[in-house]
């Protein structure tokens, strides 16, 4: 697996360090899929705001159910993240 460099949250200014202030308010810890791309913030945020809109927006699939099939497709794919 490729080694790709990331910030902590302790390292973290700007618009990182309210992404990652984010994260933690979310889940407690930032999680490796945001850590990852924490050098480029902007494009991080853009990504969180992706996935909100996917997750959250109205449909006829609960959250829970597009969690679950998010999780699925990762390990069917053998992704790390």
């Amino acid at each position: 697996m490729p080694h790709i460099r990331t910030l902590g949250a302790d390292e973290a200014t700007g618009l990182l360090a309210r992404e990652y202030e984010k994260a933690i308010r979310r889940a407690g810890r930032v999680f490796n899929v945001i850590g990852i791309q924490g050098l480029n913030p902007p494009v991080l945020s853009a990504s969180v705001r992706l996935y909100e809109t996917l997750m959250l927006a109205p449909g006829p699939l609960g959250r829970d159910l597009r969690e679950m099939l998010a999780t699925v497709t990762s390990r069917e794919l053998d992704c790390f993240y």
